[in-house]
Order: C-alpha cells, then structure tokens, then sequence
C-alpha cells in the first residue's frame, strides 16, 4: 500500500506544521490581575477563567471593563503521549496572547514575546522538575491606552464606541503543548514559482551538523493520490526542496491549481532523515497557485479574476476576537461563501489559522491586514512591521491568503499625505511584505492616500448608486475620481498613480436594517426585501462591468453598535441566502 500524506487533524492550532504529540492547554486556568513589573510570588490566585477566552468576554466567565495586567496559571501532566523520552524536548506554544507575554514553568522562567496578534513558542525543556505533573504561569501586559501598540479594532475605552469592539486582552487564542526530537524540523515555506506547477520548499532544520548524514524528504499528494516524493541532502541548517507536480491523476482536473471555483490542495509530508532512519516528522498542506497584476487585472493562475470580498471583522459577542469553536470557524467560511463571495479582508486583526483552513478548502481569497496602531512614533512603526514579518511567517502556506495590507486608512499614519516620514512608513511596509513575501500582493495603505501598492484600494460608502456609477463605471471614470472627485473629501494618491495599477472598491455598502440609539451604519433600509435591493444596486455599479477590479463589502455581520452587517451576529442571514447570493454575484 502508497502511504499517501495526509492533512493534519481539523483541531490542529497549526495546520500547515503539524506533529501527532500535543495536547491543547484550553479550558479553566487560575486568574488574578496583578500589576506592572511583578512576579509570581506576588499575586494572589482569587477566580478562575476560562482560557482562550479573553477577561473582557462574557465566555470567560469574568466579563471585565477593563484588564490591564492579567494572570494565569495550571498545571499540566506529561504523561501518556506527552511523555518524554530521553533527548526529546517539550514545546510551549501560545497563538495569541495580548500584548507583552511573560512565561514561567515550575517557578523558572522561560521567556516572553511581544505582539498580540502573532504566536511564539518556548522550549521549556529544561525548567522542567522531576515528576509527571508541572506549573505554568503566563503573565500578560496589554495597557488599554497605549495607542503605540497595533491593536486594530479593540476599543481603548472603557465602553465600545464608534467602529470599535471590546478588548481581547492576555490570552485569546490556544495554548497549547508538543513533544518534539531534539533535531527536528524547525519551519516549512511553500512557494509556488509559476504557473506551470512548480513548488518550492524551504525546510529549516534544528540541529543541524555539517559531519551529521541528514536528508530531507518530501513526499505529495492531491485528493488521495500520491504526486511525487523528492529527498533533498540537507547541506545547510535550511534545505531548499522542489518538485513538479504539473497534473493530476483524475481527468476531470487535469492541472493541480488551487482557486475559488475549484479549490484543490497539496497534501505533504515532510521526514528529516539519517539515513534510514525517521529523525522527525510532520504533515503540512499548500495549494499551487500564483498571483499577480498584469495589464491592469489580477490574474490569478494566469486567468483574470474579479474579487468579490466581503469585509470579515472575526467578532463574536460572547467571545470577542477569539472565536467560540472550531465549528464557527468553519460555518463563518461557508457562510461567505455561500453568500457569493470568492474572499474576504481579514480586518484589522490576525486570522485564526485554523479559519485560514477552511478558507483554503471552501476556496476565499483573503486580504490580510495588519492590525492597526493609532499614533505614529519609531516603536509604533516597529511593532507594526514586526507584526507584518510574523504574520507573513505564520501564514505564508495558506494558498488563500493572496494579499498583505500594511496599512488601512492611515491608521498609525495619520499625516502620510504630507509627512515624508510616514509616507517612508508605509512604502517600508509595502515594501516588507512584497521582500518577505514575493508571491503575493501588497497594499501599502489602504483606502486613501495611496503610497505604494501592487492595488489602489478605495473606500467610499455613498449608498447612491447614480454616484458610484459616476465615479467607478469604467477606466476613465475611476482614474478620474482618483485625482478628482475624492469621496469622503480624502485625497486618494500621494504619489501619481503608476499606469496600470488595478483600483479595487476596498470598502464600500455597509447597510443597517435596523436603526436604535446604539447602533449606526452607513446607511439604513426598512426590511429585508430592501436590504437585498439595496445591495443588488450598489453592486450593479460596481461590479464586472465596472471600472475596478473587485470590491469588498462591509461587512459580514453586526458587531455590537456597529449595525451594518449582511448577518445578525449569531451569524443568521438578514434577508435569504439565495437573494443576497444573486444580488453579490450580480445574476
């Protein structure tokens, strides 16, 4: 029998790197909140929470205003398939904890990171005291009004208001443990290098020794059917792996490319060998697919696409950014999907990977932002393009990830249209990205005040159809309107556009079909049958026959006084599915 590689379990924190042995840390942790610069033997163990749950969130049984400083601690066993066997080591990884992390394990400490919206992972080997049963204490410092740090959507009021959300402060994504070799395989990077099925590896190696025998293999398959195993001598700490996989096996898919209409992944296994000997091993997945703007379209494969996105805030009320299940995380791609889109804009906040899965399978372009910080100083600037290179590290092997966006609005840039050094900012990020991350597309900042970018991105929420038609009903009236008409009175380009950058509607819609004293959008309809009609004329003017090369619809759901979602927040339709899905696609 072909052992053919396999996807990782569903559940799996990291879908694209995944090993057998782990074991999920969710569930009910010691809570207390502490204050700046303190230790363990400070604080004072007085509720529990329920992790990942952030303190801010109804779920996590507190429902605080406000959590500046808080503390966690359990404990775990190693025993059954964590137990270690001699020369293996023990992997603490937390996916998200806001901002600054401080991590100890059996009273020693371990390490720390800072970046809320990216993961890190520690070797707590060696901390490690005899016995099965062992502490881990993780201290966070999110400040509520510290706007140096990107915290995209998350309200620094006490009190949601405007378009922001409430906190996810500490920990609001897994934690979670894994047994590893002591060489082992450290990082993959999937690459497609054209339209002809070519895919490029990049394994790192920890460990690795020049007088050691050691040798990569890896090993492909699509639907079940094997492609192609390639073993690479690994001459270097990081080997380089390819492979061809051109066609598949079955005749009604003849080529191998991942896309929204026929979402085809790369199932791979990857073996870091001595000789006959399995050293390590994981399960990791891509899509062959390449992306890029020619004459004036994107073209994804080689073939024009028009971006049909919606804009994916990733809030829930009880939960906050943190989604309730693995189960929502599916239904939330199938939902855009089955409302017409082909993707979505990730805003302002890091994708869960695991949602980043289901939009690899369901087959959605994402755009992901950068979360956003509000003021613009040398650390702000820092921490933003520190986010961007972890970001593009954790995400680079989704194939449905097909753009970075740095910047939106001028968040964090607030006088780029005429500061020569926030406009360096936002070319830097740009830049970053496209030098991190060549394959796919970058928009330096989003909205307005165009600096640098593979796409213009425009916002305008004029619900008056005859306007945009005006503005965006063909090449020359778009070009227009960016040196002219200036919706939202904003200037649109800093610098003269460059021939042939597509201009994609990057925000525009946001419909409120119910209006109240807390609540707000861009503009309001009476009833489910004119929220589909309202939506069925705006995208008429927008759409294929435009000017633009795609648009993204704000937004997916209501989130809290922010009232101008296609769904309610429970995620129920505001009109039916079928309606909405006609009106989006334009048929």
């Amino acid at each position: 029998m072909v052992d053919v590689p396999t996807r990782p379990a569903p559940d799996h924190p990291c879908p694209t790197f995944a090993r057998p042995r782990w074991a999920l840390l969710d569930g009910a942790w010691d809570f207390c909140e502490g204050h700046p610069n303190d230790t363990p033997s400070d604080w004072a163990w007085d509720r529990t929470i329920e992790a990942p749950f952030p303190p801010e969130s109804p779920a996590s049984g507190l429902g605080l205003d406000r959590c500046d400083h808080p503390r966690y601690r359990r404990t775990f066993r190693l025993d059954d398939a964590l137990a270690l066997a001699e020369g293996e080591r023990l992997l603490l990884h937390c996916e998200g904890v806001d901002h600054v992390a401080r991590v100890w394990v059996d009273g020693h400490f371990v390490g720390g990171h800072e970046g809320g919206y990216t993961p890190f992972v520690l070797d707590v080997t060696d901390a490690l005291e005899e016995g099965p049963e062992h502490e881990l204490v993780i201290a966070a410092t999110d400040l509520a009004r510290d706007l140096e740090v990107p915290r995209g959507k998350q309200d620094w009021h006490d009190q949601p208001h405007a378009i922001w959300y409430g906190r996810s402060s500490g920990i609001w994504r897994s934690v979670w443990l894994e047994v590893v070799p002591a060489v082992r395989l450290d990082s993959v990077a999937w690459t497609t290098a054209d339209t002809f099925g070519q895919l490029h590896g990049l394994v790192r190696i920890v460990g690795w020794d020049e007088a050691d025998d050691l040798a990569v293999e890896a090993s492909y398959a699509c639907m079940g059917q094997p492609l192609a195993t390639v073993t690479t001598t690994a001459t270097a700490a990081a080997v380089e792996v390819h492979a061809r996989l051109g066609k598949a096996a079955h005749a009604d898919t003849p080529f191998l490319y991942w896309s929204p209409d026929l979402p085809l992944l790369i199932d791979i296994r990857v073996r870091l060998l001595r000789g006959d000997e399995v050293l390590d091993e994981i399960a990791s997945y891509t899509g062959l697919r390449h992306v890029r703007v020619r004459d004036g379209v994107v073209e994804l494969n080689g073939v024009a696409v028009f971006s049909r996105l919606v804009l994916e805030q990733a809030y829930w009320p009880e939960t906050h950014f943190t989604a309730p299940s693995l189960e929502a995380l599916r239904a939330e791609a199938e939902l855009i999907k089955g409302l017409g889109f082909n993707g979505l804009r990730m805003h302002q906040a890091s994708a869960d990977p695991r949602f980043l899965r289901a939009c690899d399978e369901v087959g959605l372009m994402v755009w992901a932002d950068v979360p956003a910080a509000y003021v613009y100083t040398q650390r702000s600037t820092d921490l933003v393009a520190r986010t961007l290179t972890e970001l593009v590290a954790r995400d680079r092997n989704h194939p449905c990830v097909v753009a970075w966006v740095p910047y939106n609005e001028s968040w964090g840039v607030p006088g780029v249209a005429d500061s020569p050094w926030q406009q360096a900012a936002v070319r830097a990020g740009y830049w970053l990205a496209k030098a991190l991350d060549p394959s796919r597309l970058a928009i330096g900042n989003d909205g307005w005040e165009t600096v640098a970018g593979d796409l213009v991105g425009v916002h305008d929420y004029s619900h008056d159809p005859e306007v945009l038609g005006r503005r965006y009903g063909s090449a020359e009236a778009v070009a227009a309107t960016l040196t002219g008409d200036r919706p939202g009175g904003k200037v649109l380009l800093v610098d003269a556009l460059v021939a042939g950058t597509p201009v994609v509607l990057s925000e525009f819609g946001g419909v409120t079909l119910r209006d109240g004293d807390d609540s707000w959008g861009y503009g309001e309809v009476a009833d489910a049958e004119a929220l589909v009609e309202r939506v069925r004329a705006l995208v008429a003017r927008v759409g294929t026959a435009s000017g633009l090369v795609g648009f993204c619809w704000t937004q997916l759901t209501d989130c809290l006084q922010e009232q101008n979602g296609l769904a309610w927040p429970d995620r129920t339709p505001k009109a039916p599915i079928a309606e909405l899905r006609a009106a989006i696609r334009e048929e």
